[in-house]
């Protein structure tokens, strides 16, 4: 059995916590562990193989987190990577075709809480047994609440009889009531093939595109590289909408185990206890309020979020907003991190910016240049190596050197520990896309 695992998603409704490029499944939210880490730690004894499908983007975050987990076996963790997203149709069909038609996959999100794993491991081997003889299995989670941020499935124990769209606050309720209907989990399992059958069936240009897509993908020995222009033909579908609210091949187990998809910041309140004043506090940074109640407080370092409690689902129409106006602040926070290590703005004002760079012990930025502005480099700590033009030389702490726009250059560190040092940037645009790259490490020129 093979554990796919989607990591697409960006997580909207815990904004600013959660951003494009860094989105919730990656950033430290349960006992200073990740949810795409304690995915990966609960599935990887139950299943043979794991394959991970992100956003190239992402990649080496994913890679930075799976280094936190113990005894994960190298050889039988894999990768595939989306140059753009087109929904979990298209990547369940091409994680699919990358496998044998016989092996069955059990298909996780990367940002789902489950807490009883003596309970999922039971429902995950009911499972098998049905995807065994050739069904297409979800999993429906037995409601807690009438919630409205959930899509539902109508079952009579393993016959699925209807699946229904998210319901308002009347209708959850009624659904409680009444019994019969749980939570859409979004795992699923199956056949690589059965699925294929069904998708070829159901949506025949999703099935063509994505098996021309991984026709065309570039492989390694554990990689799946998509080209993008292969995965922009991709029709843009959910699986639920292609597949499985359609086929008449489909059991749902019923699953009590503790689930959470963390949607929301509400949701995430479930699950981190209160203060001995009631209050849940997720950081060190001391934040006083005067008679606010039940109030959600989200301070960043370049933004403050104030909600209602039972309102952060909405969260959401405001990142829509924001990419319209301020899109930067939806998709990256102050720090973001690179292959090669990460960097920190402190300052940005028209015309410069200021930026605290860490690079990682034999690691080194892409040969680069920049149109629209110069750079100054002060090494903090380490030892620099920079390439100017045609000039290789090294900088110690404390020294520092001016790149002019347009001249090509280089910052690696050499050396067996961190490099710190300080970028400050002048020029008319000091945007991250400003740059051209002819030689990269990580196959991004």
């Amino acid at each position: 059995m093979t554990n796919i695992i989607l990591c697409g998603g960006s997580g909207t409704r815990l904004w600013p916590i959660s951003r494009t490029l860094m989105p919730k499944q990656f950033v430290p939210l349960i006992e200073n562990k990740s949810l795409f880490e304690l995915t990966m730690t609960r599935n990887k004894d139950i299943c043979d193989d794991i394959l991970v499908v992100s956003n190239q983007e992402q990649y080496f975050v994913v890679k930075d987190k799976i280094a936190n987990i113990k005894k994960i076996t190298k050889n039988k963790l894999k990768f595939l990577l989306e140059p753009i997203g087109r929904d979990t149709a298209g990547a369940i069909a091409l994680a699919c075709m990358s496998l044998d038609e016989e092996t069955i996959v059990l298909i996780t999100p990367s940002d789902h809480l489950i807490k009883d794993e003596k309970n999922y491991k039971k429902v995950i081997h009911q499972a098998k047994k049905f995807a065994q003889d050739d069904f297409l299995v979800t999993f429906g989670i037995e409601p807690t609440s009438p919630e409205t941020g959930y899509g539902y499935i109508q079952a009579n124990k393993n016959e699925v009889i209807s699946f229904v769209e998210k319901p308002d606050k009347k209708t959850a309720k009624r659904y409680i009531e009444i019994g019969g209907y749980y939570y859409n989990s979004g795992m699923f399992m199956f056949k690589a093939g059965v699925f294929l059958q069904q998708l070829k069936l159901y949506e025949a240009d999703i099935y063509t595109m994505s098996k021309k897509a991984i026709s065309n993908s570039k492989q390694t020995n554990n990689t799946i590289k998509i080209d993008i222009n292969d995965m922009l033909n991709i029709p843009t579908n959910s699986i639920d909408y292609a597949v499985m609210e359609k086929s008449n091949i489909v059991k749902m187990i019923p699953s009590d185990i503790k689930w959470n998809d963390i949607g929301s910041f509400d949701a995430l309140s479930n699950e981190i206890k209160n203060d001995k004043n009631n209050n849940l506090i997720l950081s060190n940074k001391v934040v006083k309020t005067i008679n606010i109640k039940d109030t959600i407080v989200v301070d960043t370092d370049d933004a403050l979020l104030l909600c209602k409690k039972g309102s952060s689902q909405k969260v959401k129409q405001i990142v829509n907003k924001l990419k319209s106006t301020n899109e930067t602040l939806t998709k990256i926070h102050l720090t973001g991190f690179r292959p090669w290590g990460s960097y920190t703005v402190l300052q940005e004002k028209s015309g410069y910016k200021i930026k605290n760079i860490i690079v990682k012990s034999n690691k080194r930025l892409s040969l680069q240049s920049h149109k629209y502005r110069n750079e100054h480099w002060i090494v903090v700590k380490g030892v620099a190596t920079i390439t100017i033009n045609d000039k290789i030389f090294k900088l110690q702490q404390n020294q520092s050197t001016y790149i002019q726009a347009g001249d090509k250059h280089r910052l690696a560190n050499d050396t067996k520990n961190d490099l710190i040092i300080t970028e400050v940037q002048v020029g008319s645009y000091t945007g991250e896309d400003d740059i051209i790259r002819y030689d990269d490490d990580f196959s991004r020129s």
